[in-house]
C-alpha cells in the first residue's frame, strides 16, 4: 500500500510543526523563534530546546492561535459562531440539516492530531528534564499546555465522541501508530480531559503571569472543567441506551475486541452521569464564587453625555483585563497588524449572520414573563422598536434598530462606519452585507470611529466569561438533584438582576407554556420529548446570556435537542417583514417596493408572504434544498470519519480490520450520506 506508514504517521501524531508567525497575546510580544523556522522539531534535542523558562513560555503561547478560535479580519468573529443553529442564521444554510447532503469525506476532516502532537512533544520534553528559571512560572507554562491539550481533546469529543487517547509522542513505526488508533469510549475521553484540566489547575497560577488575563490561569481551567463535565453528563443522560454511548444498543465500539465487556469506571452509566455532574458543580462553584459578574447599568450609550455601560464595554474594550467576569481574552494591535473587522460588522449586517425570530422571542419581558403570558406587556413585533420595548435588558441592549447611533466619537480615520443604524438591508446583493433575518446585534460594536477602518479594528476578543460557570452550576445541580439548591438560586438571581429582568424565576416558570416555547426553541426538547418548565427556563437563561458566545450548537448536541426535526421540519424565520415594516422597502423612484418574491422568480429576494408573515431566508427559491424546513437524522449528532483513516490503519484495503470504527449511522464509503 502506497506510503501507508507516512499516512498513518500524519494522521495519528508524527507531524512536525513550524511556527512562522509572531503573536501578540497577553500584552507580551512573542518573537519568532528562528530555530523553529529553520529546523523541524525532530532535529531539536532537549539540550538545545525547552530547557529554559522563556522557551516554555514562547512555545505554549504559540499554541494559542492553533487551538483557540478568535476574531477574524473579514467576519463577525466569535460573535458569529452560533450561525446554523436556532439562534443565528447565515446567508447560506448548512448541510447538516439536509439528511443525505452531508457526506462521508474521503480525506480530511477533524480526525487530526497535529495540535495534540504539539502538546505531547512539549509535555514529553518538560516533565522529565531540568529547566532553568522561576519554578512557579515553569509549572504554570507546563499547566498551560495541559489545558491546551484538554481543550483540543474536547473539540474531538464533541466532533466524534469515542476517540484515541494519545499521551505522548509515538515512535515512527507502523505498529504502535496503528495500535494508538483504537478509540476509547467517549466517557473515558472526557475523564482524560478532566485529568488534564486537574493538572492544569494544580500547576497554573490563579492569576496569569502577565497579570492581564491574556494567558491562561487556574480559573479558566476550572471553568473549562465544569463545561466538559456538564457536556458529558448530559450527553450520557439524553443518549442513554442508544448507539451514541458505550454499551448502548448498536454502539459500534462493541464490535471491536478491545472494547469487549466494557464497564463504566463508576459502575454504571447512571453513576457515571452523577460523577460528571458532581465534577461540573464543584468546578463551577470555584469560579462563580471568585469571579463576580460585570455590572449592567442599563445604559445604551447614544451620546457623549450618557456615559458607558460596563456590560456592553466588556465585549468591545481595547483592554479587557479590568473586567472581573473576563477570565481570558485576546488583545489586538493595529501597529503590529493583528486586527479584525468585528466593529464594522456589528454596525452593519453581522457579516450576513442574523438573529432568528426564535432567539429574539425567547427573551422574557423585564417583568419576568414570557411574551405570550397574560399581563406581559409585550408590544408586538410590527417594528423592531416594539420588539425591544420593556424586554430583558440583554435583548434591549444588543438588538439593533434603525436610527440608533453607532458612532459617538467620530474620527477622520473612519472609512467603513455606519454612523446611524440603517433599515435592515435584507435584499443586499453582497451576502456579507445582507441582513439575513432582519435582526442583527451590536455586540462587539465600538462607538469610536477609529475602529471602523476596514480590517483594522483592534478591540479585544473575550474568550472565557465567569457567567458560564454560574449557568453550568445551575444546570448541573438541577440535573443531579431535580431541585435548585441555595447556590443555584443565588447564581440565577444574580444573572437575572444583571439582565435587568425580574429576579423571581419561579414566576417565569409558572407562566411558561412549553407548547408555545417549543415553536421557536430547540432546547425545549430532549430526545424528541418536551422537557419540564423548570429545566427549560434554565436552558432559556443560558441561551439568552450566552447569545453569540459560540456555545449554542454544543448545547443543542448534548441535550439531544434536534430529534423532533426528524419528523417535523423547522422553519428558520427572521423579523415580521410582511407587516408595517414592508413599507421600509418602498424605495424605488416611483415609490414602489424593492421586495420581489415568487418561488420560481429568479429575481426573488425575499420569501413569499404566502409562506408566512416572517422573513424566511432559506425559502425564497424553489431550488432551495431546505425549502420545506430544516430536518435531521440521528447520525448528524456526530461527524463521520474520513475513509482514508481506515485505509491508513489496515492492510489490503480491508477497512473492517482497522481498529477504527465509523460513527453510528455513517457508512464506510466516501461521498455517501448517513443511513439513519
Amino acid at each position: 500500500m502506497e506510503n501507508l506508514k507516512n499516512k498513518v504517521m500524519k494522521n495519528l501524531a508524527s507531524i512536525y510543526i513550524k511556527f512562522t508567525i509572531c503573536i501578540l497575546w497577553g500584552g507580551i510580544l512573542v518573537g519568532c523563534n528562528d530555530f523553529l523556522d529553520r529546523e523541524p522539531l525532530s532535529q531539536i534535542t532537549p539540550e538545545s530546546y525547552l530547557n529554559e523558562e522563556s522557551q516554555l513560555a514562547a512555545y505554549a503561547i504559540n499554541l494559542y492561535p492553533t487551538i483557540f478560535t478568535t476574531h477574524e479580519v473579514d467576519h463577525y468573529g466569535t460573535f458569529g459562531l452560533d450561525k446554523h443553529t436556532d439562534n443565528m442564521a447565515n446567508t447560506a444554510y448548512d448541510s447538516r440539516y439536509i439528511p443525505g447532503e452531508w457526506k462521508v469525506p474521503q480525506t480530511g476532516g477533524a480526525w487530526s492530531f497535529t495540535a495534540i502532537y504539539s502538546c505531547n512533544y512539549f509535555l514529553d520534553k518538560t516533565t522529565s528534564g531540568n529547566i532553568s528559571g522561576n519554578a512557579d512560572n515553569i509549572k504554570h507554562y507546563i499547566g498551560e499546555v495541559y489545558f491546551l491539550r484538554a481543550f483540543e481533546y474536547f473539540k474531538k469529543l464533541q466532533e466524534f465522541g469515542d476517540f484515541p487517547i494519545i499521551r505522548s509522542v509515538l515512535p515512527d513505526k507502523k505498529e504502535p501508530l496503528v495500535e494508538a488508533s483504537k478509540r476509547f469510549p467517549r466517557n473515558e475521553v472526557a475523564r482524560f480531559i478532566i485529568s488534564d484540566l486537574d493538572a492544569a489547575i494544580l500547576l497554573m497560577r490563579q492569576v496569569s503571569p502577565d497579570g492581564k488575563k491574556q494567558r491562561l490561569s487556574s480559573g479558566v481551567a476550572q471553568l473549562m472543567k465544569s463545561r466538559v463535565a456538564l457536556y458529558e453528563a448530559t450527553w450520557l443522560k439524553y443518549f442513554k441506551g442508544t448507539a451514541f454511548v458505550p454499551n448502548g444498543a448498536g454502539w459500534p465500539g462493541a464490535g471491536k475486541e478491545y472494547n469487549a465487556g466494557y464497564q463504566y469506571p463508576a459502575g454504571s452509566i447512571d453513576n457515571e452521569i452523577d460523577y460528571f455532574l458532581t465534577q461540573s458543580m464543584d468546578a463551577a462553584q470555584v469560579v462563580a464564587d471568585n469571579f463576580a459578574l460585570v455590572e449592567n447599568n442599563g445604559i445604551l450609550q447614544q451620546s457623549e453625555s450618557e456615559g458607558t455601560n460596563p456590560y456592553v464595554e466588556m465585549f468591545c474594550a481595547l483592554d479587557m483585563s479590568g473586567f472581573s467576569e473576563i477570565l481570558l481574552w485576546k488583545q489586538y494591535s493595529k501597529g503590529l497588524g493583528i486586527t479584525h473587522n468585528v466593529p464594522m460588522q456589528a454596525q452593519f449586517s453581522n457579516y450576513g449572520t442574523g438573529q432568528t425570530r426564535g432567539m429574539v422571542e425567547s427573551f422574557l419581558m423585564e417583568n419576568g414573563l414570557p411574551i405570550y403570558a397574560a399581563g406581559s406587556g409585550y408590544a408586538g413585533d410590527d417594528f423592531i422598536s416594539d420588539v425591544r420595548k420593556n424586554r430583558d435588558g440583554r435583548l434591549w441592549l444588543f438588538l439593533k434598530e434603525p436610527d440608533q447611533i453607532n458612532i459617538i466619537y467620530p474620527s477622520a480615520e473612519s472609512t467603513h462606519a455606519t454612523p446611524i443604524e440603517v433599515v435592515p438591508a435584507i435584499t443586499h446583493a453582497d451576502a456579507g452585507r445582507r441582513y439575513t433575518t432582519g435582526y442583527t446585534l451590536r455586540k462587539g460594536n465600538s462607538v469610536y470611529g477609529n475602529q471602523l477602518v476596514n480590517g483594522q479594528s483592534y478591540t479585544g476578543c473575550p474568550l472565557f466569561r465567569s457567567v458560564e460557570a454560574y449557568l453550568n452550576y445551575i444546570e448541573a445541580s438541577y440535573e443531579k438533584n431535580g431541585t435548585l439548591d441555595a447556590k443555584a438560586t443565588g447564581y440565577w438571581t444574580a444573572i437575572r438582576n444583571r439582565a435587568k429582568t425580574d429576579a423571581d424565576f419561579n414566576k417565569t416558570i409558572a407562566a411558561t407554556d412549553m407548547n408555545k416555547e417549543a415553536l421557536n426553541d430547540w432546547g425545549a426538547y430532549s430526545a424528541g420529548q418536551l422537557i419540564n418548565s423548570t429545566l427549560y427556563n434554565i436552558r432559556r437563561e443560558r441561551r439568552c446570556e450566552l447569545m453569540a458566545d459560540g456555545l449554542r450548537y454544543m448545547d443543542l448536541k448534548r441535550w439531544r435537542a434536534m430529534d423532533q426535526m426528524i419528523t417535523t421540519p423547522y422553519h428558520i424565520e427572521g423579523f415580521k417583514l410582511w407587516g408595517p415594516m414592508k413599507d421600509w422597502y418602498n424605495t424605488e423612484s416611483d415609490g414602489s417596493s424593492i421586495l420581489i418574491y415568487g418561488l420560481d422568480n429568479d429575481r426573488a429576494n425575499v420569501s413569499d408572504p404566502a409562506r408566512g408573515m416572517y422573513l424566511r431566508p432559506y425559502e425564497i427559491s424553489s431550488r432551495s434544498l431546505i425549502l420545506n424546513g430544516y430536518t435531521w437524522t440521528m447520525a448528524h449528532y456526530l461527524s463521520p470519519i474520513a475513509i482514508q483513516n481506515f485505509l491508513n490503519t489496515t492492510e489490503n484495503n480491508d477497512m473492517s480490520k482497522s481498529p477504527i470504527y465509523q460513527n453510528p449511522g455513517w457508512p464506510l464509503a466516501a461521498n455517501q450520506g448517513a443511513t439513519n
